[in-house]
C-alpha cells in the first residue's frame, strides 16, 4: 500500500540560466552539461554550488545535435551521441574543464591514436574529443560509475569500451579507450541500457534484461580469442510463444503473449542467446569473461492499471550502486556493497536488488502516467505530466543486511526491506520533461503549452518559491518560450527527519502502525546517509549519528509501548540508540503511576537487559520500581531478575516479599536459593538456613544451573564472586564445588574462568593454587567425558601434587575428597599397585609429609587416562625424590612399555620389589622378561653377592625359578642354569619342569 504523507522533501528551486532551449541534460561532479533542442549544436556547462546556486561556467560546440549524452565520474568525461546529416556519431569529451578557465583549443583525434610526445603536451590546456567509430549508429549509452568505462547499445549488440590512463610522462596522463568486448544479442533493439560494475541492464521497449560479465579463466597461450554462446533454447518458456516479435500469419488477429519474470538461473530460459566477442589485443592482463543472466522480465501492452494502453514503454532503467567506506586505507576510499536495478513502465515502478539473490524488493504504483524516474540511495524521483513526485526506497535496508547478514538480532535491528513504501511528496509542476539527480538537488526539464503559460502566471498556481538572485534571459514576455530548467534544492536530511518525527507524533495514539512505519521510514532516510562513505569526514556526520541513535530510540519506544507482533524489537533499538537503563525507564515509567500496564516489548527489553551482564547499577528506588514491573507483568522472571549486577541495590525485605508471593504460586528450587540470597544480604541467617535445608545438596548444586548469576557474575569479562560464593566457601564448600561442577557440565562457566573463581574467591595470587580449585579439578574429573578438556585436568592436578611434594606444601584446607574417595569414585584414579608399595615401604621423609598427594599422584599414574608422555616434563623434577621417585620412575618406563628399563631400575635400587613387579606387569608379551631379563640377572648378582643377600636369594629361589620352570621346555631352562651354579639350588626347579612338560 503507498501512503501519501505529504511532507516537505524540496526546499527552494533556482532557474538554470540557459540560453538556448534544453534538450538534454546531465550531471557530472560538480556541473551540469546543458545540450540544445533542435538544431543547436552546443553544450552549455553550470557550475554547481551550494545551495543550488549555479553559475555559467562556459560552453563548447558538438559536431552535430545531441542525441543523448552522459558524464562519467570516473575519468570525468562527457560522452554523447549526435546526429548530423541523419548520420549518427559517438563522441567523449575529455578535459572539458579547460574551456571554462578561457582556453579555445580544441583536439579531435580517432580512440587509440598513438599520441606523439610533442602534441601530447598540448593536451593539458585544450580539450579532447575523441571518436568512437562504430559499424552500426549507436543508440543509448551508459557510463559505469565504479571504474569509467563505457557501454554503448547499437542494434543487435552492446559495445564495451575500457577506460584507459594513458601515462605520457610524469606530468601527463591521458584518457583514452579501447573496444574491449561486444555482446552480440540476437534479434534485439536496446531503448535503453545501464552499465555499473560488470552489470549490464538493457531494455526495449516491453522487454528488461539484466546481465553479470563473469570473468574466467584465460586460455594457456593468452591469444585465443574469447567468444561463447550461452542461453540456447529449444522450448520457448512455459511452452508458449516466444518472447520476441511473433510472424503473424492472419491480420485480423492480435497475439499477446504472457508477462514474464525470471529471477536468477531461470533467467536463461529466455531465449535471448548472447555471443561474447573479445576485441582486445591480448596481452597479460588481458581479460576473459562469460555472461551470467540475472533477470529477464517480459511485459505486455496491457499491463497498466487503466487497461490496455499502446503506449505502454519501459522507460528510466538505472543501476544504482551503495557504497560502503573501504576497510584498508587504499586510493579509493568506497568499496561497492550493493548494487539495485530500477526501471519503469508508465504507471508502475520495479526495483530489485542484484545481490547473491535477484529479488523484486518494490513496487511503485503512481497515480498517473510517468514521463521520466530517477533513483537515488534515499529516494524515487518521478514525473508525471503535472507533479514531481517523491517515494521512500528500501536500498539503505537491503545494503545493511548485505553489509551485516546478522543485523536482525537482540543487539542489531533494521526495518524490513518489505516495509511498505510511501508518497512523501507530490509537488505540482507545469510540463514536467525530463529529470535528473546530483546530490542533494534536483535538476527539472518543464515545458508547458500556451495555455499552461497563462496558468502558470496566475498566483494560484505557484510553484516553490524561487531566490532572488535568479537569472532569466528572456524579459519579453511574449517572445518569451514555455520551457525552464530548475535546480531544485531537497531539504537536508536531518530536516526532513525532523519533519518525519514531527509527523509521526500525529499517529502515535491513533494508528500505531502508521507511527512506526513513519519512524523507520526517518530511521532508514538517516541510514542511507550515513552508509554514504562522502560523509565520513563531513561536520553534517555528527548531526547524523545523533539522529539516527535518537530515532532508535523512538523506534525502542514505539516497540515497548505499543501491542505489536515485533514487541522484539525493542531491544536492539534501544541498544542502538545508546541510552542506558536507567535512561529507558525514565522515558517509559510514570512517576508515582502504581496502576501504569507494561507491554511486552518494554518487559520483553528489561529482561534481556537485566541477563545481560551490564556494567550498570540502578538506584535503589529504580531497581525497587523494576521489581514492582516484573511483579505485575511477569513474577516467573523475579528470582532471575534479583540475581542481576544491576540489581544489586534493591531492598533484599521488598525482594523477600514479592518472591513469597511468587513461591505460594510456583515454588522451585532457584527461588528459593535466591531467598536464601535475599537472607544472607539481610543478615538473617535463621531464614538462610530454613531454606537451604529446604532440598538436598545435589538438588541445590543443580538449582544454580538454573540461575549461575548466585554465584558468578561478570563485570567488563572479568568472573567475580557474589556474597553467597564467599559464604558457601565457608560454610558449605563442598556444595561450592558441587555447584561449579554443574556450571561447567552445563557450559555456564568455562574452565579458565572456573580457574580466576576460585583464585578470586580464595584471595589467591596468580601463580597460587588454592585447594578449593584442587578440589573442583578433582570433582570435574568424575563427571567429565571430554578428551581434551580431560587431559587438560590430569595434567593440571598433577602439576599441582608434583609442586606440593617437591615444596613439602600442605594445602590451606582439608581436601574434600581423601584419595580412597576419588579411587572409589573415579574411574581416572586407579589403585595402586603392589609393587609401588613395595618401594614405598622403605618410606622417605617427603613420603611421610606429602602423603596424600603422593598417594593421588601414584593412583593417577596407576590409571590407564593421563597421557604419561605429556606429563613426563611435569614428573622430571621428582625421579631424584628417594623411594617417591624410584616409583614414578618405573611407573612411567612401564606405562611407556620400557619394561627393561624399569626391571634395572629395581634391580639397582630396590631389587626386592623385583620379582613383585614381574608378577604384576610381566605378561603376555613381555613375559619374555622373566627368562631373558629377570632370571639371569638375580642370578648374576646373587653369585657376587654370595649368602649376603638373602633378598636376591629368596626372590630368585620362591618366584623367578618357579616362574620359569612353569614357562620352559626342559632344554630351554637347562640352558639358562648358570655353569657355575649349585646343583641342589636348582635342581628341585628343574625336577619340577621336568614333570610338568611330562604331564602335559
Amino acid at each position: 500500500m503507498v501512503r501519501l504523507y505529504n511532507l516537505h522533501p524540496f526546499g527552494s528551486q533556482r532557474v538554470v540560466p540557459c540560453r538556448q532551449e534544453p534538450a538534454h541534460f546531465c550531471c557530472g561532479r560538480d556541473v551540469l552539461f546543458v545540450a540544445g533542442a533542435a538544431a543547436s549544436c552546443r553544450v552549455e556547462v553550470f557550475a554547481l554550488r551550494d545551495q543550488g546556486r549555479c553559475e555559467p561556467l562556459g560552453s563548447f560546440a558538438t559536431l552535430g545535435a545531441v542525441q543523448r549524452m552522459v558524464h562519467s565520474q570516473a575519468g570525468d568525461y562527457l560522452v554523447t551521441i549526435e546526429e548530423k546529416s541523419k548520420a549518427t556519431f559517438l563522441r567523449a569529451y575529455m578535459n572539458w574543464r579547460c574551456m571554462s578557465a578561457g582556453s579555445s583549443r580544441v583536439c579531435v583525434r580517432m580512440v587509440g591514436h598513438k599520441m606523439e610526445e610533442s602534441y601530447s603536451e598540448t593536451l593539458k590546456e585544450q580539450m579532447s574529443i575523441v571518436e568512437m567509430p562504430l559499424s552500426d549508429p549507436p543508440l543509448c549509452i551508459s557510463c559505469c560509475p565504479v571504474n569509467g568505462d563505457l557501454l554503448v547499445g547499437c542494434k543487435n549488440k552492446l559495445v564495451m569500451f575500457r577506460l584507459k590512463y594513458l601515462v605520457i610522462n610524469e606530468n601527463l596522463t591521458v584518457l583514452d579507450f579501447e573496444r574491449s568486448l561486444i555482446l552480440h544479442i540476437h534479434d534485439l533493439v536496446p531503448a535503453d541500457v545501464a552499465f555499473c560494475a560488470r552489470h549490464v541492464a538493457v531494455t526495449t521497449e516491453l522487454d528488461v534484461l539484466i546481465l553479470k560479465l563473469e570473468l574466467v579463466q584465460q586460455s594457456a597461450d593468452g591469444t585465443e580469442q574469447y567468444a561463447r554462446r550461452i542461453g540456447m533454447l529449444e522450448k520457448p518458456v512455459d511452452g508458449g510463444p516466444s518472447t520476441h516479435a511473433l510472424q503473424l500469419e492472419l491480420d485480423e488477429f492480435i497475439i499477446c503473449q504472457k508477462p514474464v519474470e525470471l529471477l536468477g538461473e531461470e533467467s536463461k530460459l529466455c531465449e535471448i542467446p548472447i555471443m561474447l566477442e573479445s576485441t582486445e589485443l591480448p596481452t597479460e592482463d588481458t581479460k576473459c569473461f562469460q555472461v551470467r543472466y540475472l533477470l529477464f522480465r517480459h511485459f505486455t501492452p496491457d499491463q497498466s492499471p487503466f487497461g490496455f494502453c499502446e503506449e505502454t514503454k519501459l522507460h528510466s532503467v538505472q543501476l544504482l550502486p551503495v557504497y560502503q567506506r573501504a576497510h584498508e586505507e587504499t586510493e579509493n576510499k568506497r568499496e561497492l556493497l550493493s548494487l539495485f536495478c530500477f526501471f519503469s513502465l508508465p504507471h508502475v515502478g520495479y526495483l530489485y536488488s542484484l545481490g547473491k539473490l535477484v529479488e523484486l524488493i518494490s513496487t511503485y504504483q503512481y497515480s498517473e502516467k510517468s514521463e521520466q524516474a530517477v533513483l537515488t540511495p534515499q529516494f524515487l524521483h518521478v514525473i508525471t505530466s503535472e507533479n514531481l513526485q517523491c517515494f521512500t526506497v528500501r536500498c539503505s535496508a537491503a545494503a545493511a543486511r548485505d553489509e551485516d547478514p546478522y543485523i536482525d538480532t537482540t543487539v542489531k535491528a533494521c526495518p524490513p526491506v518489505a516495509l511498505d513504501i510511501c508518497t512523501l511528496r507530490m509537488q505540482l509542476f507545469i510540463g514536467p520533461r525530463a529529470i535528473c539527480h546530483f546530490k542533494n538537488h534536483i535538476i527539472l526539464l518543464t515545458k508547458a503549452d500556451t495555455e499552461d503559460i497563462t496558468e502558470r502566471r496566475k498566483p494560484t498556481r505557484r510553484m516553490l518559491s524561487r531566490k532572488a538572485d535568479s537569472i532569466k534571459s528572456r524579459t519579453n514576455s511574449e517572445s518569451e518560450p514555455g520551457w525552464n530548467l530548475y535546480i531544485i534544492n531537497t531539504v537536508s536530511t536531518v530536516q526532513l527527519y525532523r519533519e518525519m518525527v514531527d509527523y509521526s507524533r500525529t499517529y502515535e495514539n491513533v494508528k500505531t502502525e502508521s507511527c512506526i512505519h513513519l519512524l523507520s521510514e526517518a530511521h532508514l532516510l538517516v541510514r542511507a546517509a550515513i552508509m554514504d562513505p562522502s560523509f565520513v569526514k563531513s561536520d553534517e556526520r555528527e548531526e547524523l549519528m545523533r539522529a539516527f541513535r535518537e530515532s532508535c530510540a523512538a523506534l525502542g519506544d514505539c516497540y515497548s509501548r505499543f501491542d505489536t507482533k515485533d514487541y522484539h524489537l525493542a531491544l536492539p533499538y534501544y541498544r542502538m540508540s545508546g541510552l542506558s537503563m536507567t535512561d529507558v525507564l525514565k522515558r517509559l515509567v510514570l512517576e508515582g503511576d502504581e496502576m501504569q500496564t507494561y507491554e511486552r516489548g518494554f518487559i520483553f527489553y528489561l529482561t534481556h537487559s537485566l541477563n545481560e551482564d551490564l556494567n550498570e547499577e540502578l538506584t535503589k528506588e529504580s531497581a525497587n520500581r523494576v521489581l514492582q514491573i516484573f511483579c505485575l507483568a511477569d513474577p516467573v522472571q523475579l528470582p532471575h531478575i534479583l540475581c542481576s549486577p544491576c540489581m544489586r541495590n534493591a531492598c533484599p525485605l521488598t525482594a523477600l516479599k514479592y518472591l513469597q508471593k511468587v513461591e505460594n504460586v510456583m515454588p522451585s528450587v532457584v527461588l528459593t536459593l535466591t531467598k536464601a540470597f535475599m537472607a544472607l544480604k539481610m543478615g538473617d541467617l535463621t531464614m538462610y538456613e530454613h531454606e537451604m535445608n529446604s532440598y538436598k545438596e545435589t538438588v541445590l548444586a543443580c538449582g544454580f544451573v538454573g540461575q549461575p548469576k548466585l554465584l558468578i557474575q561478570r563485570k567488563e569479562g572479568i568472573v567475580t564472586p557474589t556474597e553467597f560464593a564467599v559464604h558457601l566457601k565457608e560454610m558449605h564448600p563442598g556444595l561450592l564445588v558441587a555447584a561449579t561442577v554443574a556450571l561447567h557440565e552445563n557450559s555456564k562457566i568455562g574452565l579458565e574462568e572456573a580457574d580466576t573463581f576460585f583464585k578470586v574467591l580464595c584471595s589467591n595470587s596468580e601463580t597460587t593454587i588454592p585447594q578449593l580449585l584442587v578440589d573442583f579439578w578433582e570433582a570435574l574429573l568424575v563427571v567429565c567425558s571430554q578428551e581434551e578438556i580431560l587431559q587438560e585436568l590430569l595434567l593440571r592436578v598433577t602439576s599441582q601434587y608434583v609442586w606440593r611434594i617437591l615444596k613439602k606444601e600442605h594445602p590451606e584446607t582439608k581436601p574434600l575428597k581423601t584419595t580412597e574417595d576419588l579411587i572409589n569414585s573415579c574411574n581416572h584414579f586407579g589403585l595402586i599397585f603392589p609393587w609401588v608399595t613395595s618401594i614405598m615401604s622403605a618410606g622417605s621423609p617427603s613420603g611421610k609429609d606429602c602423603h596424600e598427594d603422593i598417594s593421588r599422584l601414584q593412583s593417577l599414574l596407576c590409571s590407564q587416562s593421563i597421557n604419561i608422555a605429556s606429563v613426563l616434563p611435569v614428573l622430571e623434577p621428582l625421579t631424584e625424590a628417594g623411594s617417591v621417585g624410584l616409583a614414578i620412575h618405573v611407573l612411567c618406563s612401564t606405562r611407556l612399555g620400557k619394561y627393561e628399563e624399569a626391571i634395572d631400575q629395581l634391580l639397582k635400587r630396590r631389587p626386592d620389589a623385583a620379582v613383585l613387579y614381574a608378577q604384576h606387569e610381566l605378561k603376555d608379551d613381555s613375559r619374555a622378561l622373566w627368562w631373558n631379563k629377570l632370571l639371569p640377572e638375580l642370578c648374576k648378582r646373587t653369585r657376587l653377592t654370595g649368602n649376603d643377600c638373602p633378598v636376591l636369594i629368596s626372590s630368585l629361589k620362591a618366584e623367578t625359578l618357579s616362574v620359569v620352570a612353569m614357562e620352559l621346555e626342559l632344554r630351554d631352562f637347562l640352558s639358562l642354569v648358570p655353569e657355575d651354579g649349585t646343583a641342589a639350588f636348582f635342581l628341585p626347579h628343574l625336577l619340577h619342569c621336568s614333570q610338568t612338560k611330562l604331564l602335559t
